[in-house]
């Protein structure tokens, strides 16, 4: 089904509670929260998705994007730990876990679009406008989401990270 190994399933199985989960937080409370338990899940199965396209991943670009995830994945998560960031500490972590959604939806968004359904998908080329069209919408849906982001900690003081433990 779909062509996907038992390798791909697990990969595909393991990363796809994130999308909900990030759905979820941003939809409650604007960003992602680590420090909950939607935010523990969403850890862990954005680190199972982006270690396994080491594994699964054909083209170059995808080793890059899954790097890329994880490094703001881990800095996302971790910043929140450097006292000296003081309130800047929850800028960087608003900013880096919310462009692990992006890189989580760009390729999510490419892999249905090219796979589904199944022999006869909707998007034939990389090329197609309907791809583009939704990867273009990702990227204005990340701009004005941390624009709101932003707009929204700097209205409403962003508070250090250390002291929403």
């Amino acid at each position: 089904m779909f062509g996907i190994s038992p390798l791909g399933w697990l990969h595909t199985l393991g990363s796809l509670p994130a999308i909900p989960l990030a759905i979820y937080m941003l939809a409650r409370h604007g960003r992602i929260v680590p420090r909950s338990a939607a935010g523990a899940i969403y850890f862990g199965s954005m680190l199972i998705g982006g270690l396994t396209v080491f594994l699964v991943a054909k083209q170059p670009g995808s080793n890059v994007v899954a790097l890329a995830t994880l490094t703001l994945l881990i800095a996302g998560y971790g910043v929140g730990y450097v006292p000296r960031l003081g309130r800047a500490a929850a800028y960087l972590e608003t900013i880096f876990l919310t462009v692990t959604v992006f890189l989580l939806m760009v390729p999510s968004v490419n892999e249905t679009l090219t796979r589904v359904p199944d022999g006869n998908p909707i998007v034939g080329t990389p090329g197609s406008p309907i791809l583009l069209g939704a990867l273009g919408s990702l990227i204005v849906m990340l701009v004005v989401g941390l624009t709101l982001q932003i707009i929204h900690l700097r209205r409403h003081g962003a508070v250090p990270v250390a002291s929403r433990r």
